[in-house]
């Protein structure tokens, strides 16, 4: 539970850190997806990632502090969680697999 609690406020902060960054925008005509980075105010890049055309996320997200170290490594299909997710905690990954959108450690 503690863990669980851990690794949705750490994503949280991510999601909320979005709408406060500086960012880049390229459309990517092979796979038809908007690429996207976006950096923290000291300009080292923290995340990476595809949207689909209509706004969702799309493929491996990653994040990253603003020492530039990874701190999460995310897959989305069309906005919904899946696959494996690992997340560095003070170092060392943590693991999370989304099945059918829904985590299980």
């Amino acid at each position: 539970m503690k863990k669980s609690i851990l690794l949705l406020f750490t994503f949280l902060i991510t999601v909320v850190s979005f709408a406060q960054q500086k960012r880049e925008l390229k459309h990517n005509t092979d796979t038809n997806l908007i690429d996207v980075v976006y950096y923290h105010d000291n300009g080292v890049v923290s995340q990476t990632g595809s949207y689909t055309t209509d706004g969702k996320l799309q493929g491996v997200w990653l994040s990253f502090d603003t020492e530039g170290k990874k701190i999460v490594s995310a897959n989305y299909d069309n906005g919904k969680k899946v696959g494996k997710w690992i997340h560095w905690v003070d170092g060392v990954p943590k693991e999370v697999d989304y099945s059918k959108n829904i985590a299980s450690l």
